[in-house]
């Protein structure tokens, strides 16, 4: 609901959401569609006759904003009507959505996410309140302005639009509204019975199962891949533990000839494949805030590292090596002493 709105519909030119597994010649099909032009928009709203809605057109690209010699990255750049804004949801933090009137002249005027809540190249005439984040993405790092202002030919060809927003009261009347919108466009693109869409209606069932077959595809396999590391880790540890047992068994039969306990030297290694355990967590750590700002700075994903995860790394990093460490430690608490400092 967050990315399209409550009982809304998009129609477009072809689907938004998409799993990877699509064929290239799928691909192909769609791009080989007519796009959704001003007057397909029109024929939809005249269309839709038995149930009232609300709508709007909706361009959109992403790009970097300069402001003040200071550059703002992946910023989402929306030419639409004024009806987007309750469609959408967005309620004002300050100021006001811009108006019929406003879009129609082409005003060049702009509501900004909260993100961007400082004076661009438009004049602000609103905020919109803050609409967090969806699997790191910030939603609020956007420009709204009318579909009619010079933003226009910065996202889309002459009288084109990405998709039209269509919201109806209640998911019966949304599905009314959809079919009349079907029956429309099959008509102005002379469709005969049985041929498929040369269009897309999409609504946010669709996109939350997109969503949903992402999440249970991460929720999955980075617990696999993160169990996977953790046991080479620890295998890793462990050998180097042993290999220090082995090379200082005559330290360890002086200690314990000198009257250290068991529990002195199995607390001694333990701390020492702690230790070690932990200094690759703050390695790993650091590769992964180095990766993070390089994927940052490369693409149009916001990547960071999320505070709480170093804390967590830290201590999972030193509960893998007490753990690895536990038989190197006990297997030199055990040595005799005697036959320990016999060791060359």
């Amino acid at each position: 609901e967050t990315f399209m709105g409550i009982n809304t519909f998009q129609l477009r030119q072809r689907p938004d959401f998409v799993a990877d597994d699509v064929p290239r010649e799928q691909w192909l099909a769609w791009r080989r569609r007519e796009p959704i032009t001003y007057e397909d928009a029109d024929a939809v709203i005249a269309g839709i006759t038995s149930v009232p809605v609300q709508w709007a057109w909706e361009s959109t690209t992403g790009m970097d904003v300069e402001v003040d010699g200071r550059r703002i990255q992946s910023v989402r750049i929306v030419a639409a009507t004024e009806g987007y804004f309750d469609i959408k949801g967005y309620d004002m933090a300050d100021g006001r959505p811009f108006t019929a009137q406003e879009v129609r002249a082409g005003q060049p005027v702009a509501v900004i996410g909260f993100d961007l809540a400082e004076q661009l190249f438009y004049r602000v005439i609103g905020v919109v309140e803050t609409q967090g984040n969806v699997f790191g993405l910030s939603l609020d790092k956007f420009i709204v302005a009318p579909a009619l202002s010079p933003i226009k030919r910065s996202v889309n060809r002459p009288r084109v639009i990405d998709q039209m927003l269509v919201k109806a009261r209640s998911p019966e009347e949304l599905e009314i509204a959809i079919m009349e919108s079907e029956a429309v466009m099959r008509r102005r693109r002379q469709l005969r019975p049985g041929e498929e869409n040369t269009f897309e209606l999409e609504t946010s069932e669709g996109v939350l199962e997109f969503w949903g077959n992402i999440n249970r595809v991460l929720m999955t396999a980075l617990p696999m891949l993160v169990g996977i590391a953790l046991v080479v880790g620890g295998i890793v540890i462990m050998n180097i533990m042993l290999m220090a047992v082995s090379e200082r068994t005559r330290e360890i039969g002086i200690r314990k000839a000198l009257g250290a306990r068991r529990t002195d030297i199995l607390r001694q290694f333990l701390v020492e494949s702690a230790a070690l355990a932990g200094l690759g967590a703050v390695a790993g750590i650091a590769c992964g805030i180095g990766a993070a700002a390089l994927v940052s700075a490369v693409t149009f994903l916001p990547a960071s590292v999320a505070p709480w995860s170093i804390p967590t790394a830290v201590g999972l990093g030193a509960g893998v090596g007490i753990m690895a460490g536990l038989y190197p430690a006990s297997r030199a608490a055990r040595l005799d002493p005697v036959d320990a400092m016999r060791q060359e």
